[in-house]
């Protein structure tokens, strides 16, 4: 056992210390100011126009006339399709349409005779005639029925050559002849054909909800293709959605001449849209951001006390970082934050 000499003084275990902290923390204001002319965003190319081909009716494939790269222009014949039970059917319409022609022919003639011999009283009874008169209208009108039925097979018939609906590049083709086809437009069925016009493309970029008020839409864009580095292209704007998806930004879309075939659909570009001259940002230095996996925050000296304030991030740009969220113009905040401050924390 150790002795104690009188004069020594107890030693606190507990880890906690008597003497009042005294830390102190370099406290500044939030800056508003232009940060840059442009925001960088990516981009990426789509097709001007695409279209998935599918069968209108049921039917086996005959030919294919177009396959993987094949440029094709509108009107183009890409598939024939046979379907021996339409044939079938077409032969029974117009066989129905010949017979109802052959009937109309004879009623008029009974008609017209019936008039003739009625010129001379008592020759013809009036029922009869009015008898006869309504079967001519009622056989005429089964004449333009069963036309109206031929037209509609011819049109079913035609739906088996299937043609370009544009100038454009066969991109896909899931058939071979002697497969059986139907109408499609299933989530689990591949199209017959995918076609794609690639002589002007689309490139679109998604302007995130926090710019969407200061992007400068009436000004060329400048982009450069990740898979051509060096060469910058400028173009203008070509449309704007005018609404926001689901992600919160507003997509636009640039048109890109592609006459030389040197872009493909799914090119990634980044893209600097211009900002509108008098557009400000709220900046803070970069350390005075707090970022964990969960959340990102500054920390706002409220009447002497540390208030957690949940940000997104901007541009970046000489140590400063532009940042969105419950935030005002020369709010103080904590220059040299950490996740050692806790909320409430007395800031002096």
């Amino acid at each position: 056992m150790a002795a104690c000499h009188e004069n020594q003084k107890p030693v606190d275990m507990t880890g906690h210390t008597t003497k009042k902290d005294s830390s102190r923390y370099e406290v500044g204001k939030v800056m508003e100011m232009p940060l840059s002319s442009y925001v960088k965003l990516p981009g990426q190319l789509k097709p001007y126009d695409e279209v998935f081909i599918y069968a209108k009716v049921n039917g086996f494939v005959k030919n294919v006339l177009a396959d993987r790269g094949t440029v094709v222009r509108k009107g183009q014949v890409l598939i024939q399709l046979e379907a021996p039970e339409m044939e079938s059917q077409m032969q029974a319409a117009i066989s129905k349409y010949l017979q109802a022609q052959e009937n109309a022919v004879a009623s008029k003639e009974k008609y017209k005779r019936l008039k003739e011999a009625a010129l001379e009283e008592g020759a013809v009874a009036p029922l009869d005639l009015d008898m006869a008169a309504s079967r001519m209208k009622a056989d005429e009108a089964i004449v333009m029925s069963e036309k109206s039925n031929v037209a509609a097979m011819k049109n079913i018939i035609n739906y088996l050559t299937i043609t370009a609906p544009f100038d454009g590049v066969i991109v896909q083709r899931n058939i071979s002849a002697g497969g059986l086809v139907g109408p499609g437009g299933k989530s689990n069925e591949l199209p017959m054909m995918v076609l794609q016009h690639l002589q002007k493309l689309r490139l679109e970029v998604y302007i995130p909800e926090a710019y969407v008020d200061k992007v400068d839409l009436k000004h060329q864009v400048s982009f450069t293709f990740n898979s051509m580095p060096g060469k910058e292209n400028r173009a203008n704007i070509s449309r704007t959605a005018n609404a926001l998806s689901s992600m919160r930004s507003e997509a636009i879309e640039i048109d890109v001449n592609n006459s030389s075939q040197e872009l493909k659909p799914g090119m990634y570009a980044e893209v600097k849209v211009p900002l509108l001259s008098g557009a400000k940002s709220l900046l803070v230095p970069s350390h005075a951001i707090v970022r964990s996996t969960e959340r990102q925050y500054i920390i706002k000296v409220v009447d002497g006390k540390a208030h957690f304030a949940d940000i997104k991030e901007g541009l970046k740009a000489n140590e400063q970082t532009e940042i969105f969220g419950d935030v005002s113009k020369d709010d103080e905040i904590v220059l040299h934050a950490t996740d050692e401050i806790t909320e409430g924390t007395v800031i002096r």
